[in-house]
């Protein structure tokens, strides 16, 4: 490993053996499904920035991947949704971090009568060289790891989740980002990278690199305060917002035009008619909002039309809608 990850492996050595509640934090609520407890010690080690685990994602018992295992907490809500043996991958460099969650599954069966530990099949890897099949993942997730890797290695990342995916698989991520430049110093600082700050990408760059890696679909889920680096605390001269993003990038294939990107734009046609066809695969009924990729909005822009509304990026993006 290059010094910076040495760097993290020793931060989340340390979290595993002590917890640290503050290490991450996010606006999401620890949500419970009914008939799931989630034990106290897992939220505690809860290394995340938003939420990986979307119900619409998990339909049929899908075969799940989750790369940087933190206490187990989402492992566990994964398996809510496939109670079989395996059914969900878990994967971390850490030692300490790998046998915490062990232990922490072991609680978790106390609480909830259906888990067994053995649905979770936790294996040491790296996430630059993970130890799993090519196109044998239906929903592969992360929370709050990318962000740690810089560029070269960010590509091995999510290029080796792209390879593990089945086709029109899904990979599902929380991940800090900033819109604002930041000094090298603060790119350079290890262990700010280590604690998910100064590895933050403005969205477009980070959008930019899935879609590299082959992604033909994307979905901005949420965009939601995260944190801020003070010139009283930090090297920096201005303060500097950090956001976290939840995305999910789809292994479909790509586009002769280019991406699906979905912001959270939305389409209204309000003319006279019933319905307006752009002949592009594209209905929108009169007065009922369309959910609408990038792609598609400026398109329906460039119609110039008087009858069609094209709303802003709201980054959060449900489902629906058509590309």
């Amino acid at each position: 490993m290059s010094n910076y990850l040495d760097t993290t492996h020793d931060v989340y050595k340390q979290a595993a053996l002590t917890p640290d509640v503050g290490l991450c934090c996010t606006t999401n609520p620890i949500w419970e499904l009914p008939g799931l407890k989630i034990p106290k010690i897992m939220q505690e080690m809860n290394y995340g920035c938003g939420s990986t685990v979307h119900a619409r994602d998990l339909s049929n018992n899908p075969k799940m991947l989750y790369v940087g295992v933190g206490g187990g907490m989402e492992l566990l809500q994964f398996s809510y949704f496939n109670r079989e043996k395996d059914g969900v991958v878990g994967i971390d460099v850490v030692d300490e971090m790998l046998e915490a969650s062990r232990k922490n599954f072991k609680e978790a069966e106390t609480l909830n009568p259906w888990f067994k530990s053995e649905f979770v099949d936790l294996r040491k890897g790296d996430a630059l060289n993970l130890p799993v099949q090519d196109n044998s993942i239906d929903v592969a997730a992360q929370n709050c790891l990318f962000n740690i890797f810089k560029e070269e290695d960010l590509k091995k990342a999510i290029a080796e989740m792209f390879r593990v995916l089945k086709p029109h698989g899904r990979l599902v991520m929380s991940d800090p980002t900033c819109e604002q430049p930041m000094s090298e110093s603060l790119r350079n600082d290890d262990r700010l990278r280590a604690l998910c700050l100064s590895g933050s990408l403005p969205i477009k760059d980070y959008v930019t690199m899935l879609t590299d890696a082959g992604f033909g679909t994307i979905e901005i889920r949420a965009r939601k305060p995260y944190r801020i680096l003070s010139p009283k605390h930090y090297e920096t001269d201005e303060l500097i917002y950090i956001e976290s993003i939840e995305v999910a990038a789809i292994k479909d294939p790509m586009p002769a035009d280019g991406p699906c990107i979905f912001t959270g734009k939305a389409a209204i046609y309000f003319g006279d008619d019933d319905f307006f066809d752009d002949n592009a695969g594209h209905i929108l009924i009169k007065n009922q909002p369309l959910a609408v990729c990038d792609k598609t909005a400026d398109n329906l822009a460039a119609l110039n039309r008087d009858d069609i509304f094209i709303s802003e990026s709201t980054y959060h993006y449900d489902g629906g809608g058509c590309c």
